[in-house]
């Protein structure tokens, strides 16, 4: 047994041996790659509360600040259901006005209401409940939270 954990090592020194050896990296392809790296950011609201309404955005601004000073690149997904959707409501929204502001000042922020949600809203409202424009119908916002973090984005629920 000895001997052939001798020889595996052994094959893998060799092999090592025959790999190229790494290009090195310049400051600036250094640089060039850190300004080139992307952040995929999901935050989730289940909660018809104002304070944690304003948390989420508070979030947003925060985590677009510190990669802003990075010099890299973020995008945001803010994704809404069940009470949390009043987030996105016309009607309802506490946070409306902040919202319109991020959606103007960043374009790689969005903002993603559940269509199951709306559509139970809606029938017990009687009527079609209208979102904000700046909120995006998807079919599910739990089957968008898992898609997104298939996707590689990080997940952040505040």
């Amino acid at each position: 047994m000895k001997t052939s954990m001798t020889f595996a090592i052994a094959a893998l020194a060799a092999a090592a041996m025959m790999l190229p050896p790494a290009a090195p990296v310049s400051a600036g392809q250094a640089a060039q790659q850190q300004a080139q790296k992307m952040h995929r950011v999901v935050l989730h609201v289940d909660e018809n509360d104002p304070k944690r309404m304003n948390m989420v955005l508070n979030n947003v601004k925060n985590i677009r600040k510190y990669y802003d000073a990075k010099g890299e690149k973020v995008i945001i997904e803010v994704v809404a259901y069940g009470p949390g959707l009043h987030m996105f409501r016309a009607d309802t929204s506490p946070v409306k006005e902040r919202i319109a502001r991020i959606s103007t000042e960043f374009d790689d922020v969005s903002f993603s209401a559940c269509g199951n949600t709306h559509r139970n809203m809606s029938k017990k409202a009687g009527k079609k409940v209208q979102l904000l424009p700046e909120a995006k119908l998807v079919p599910s916002g739990v089957v968008r939270l898992i898609n997104l973090q298939e996707q590689g984005y990080a997940y952040v629920r505040p």
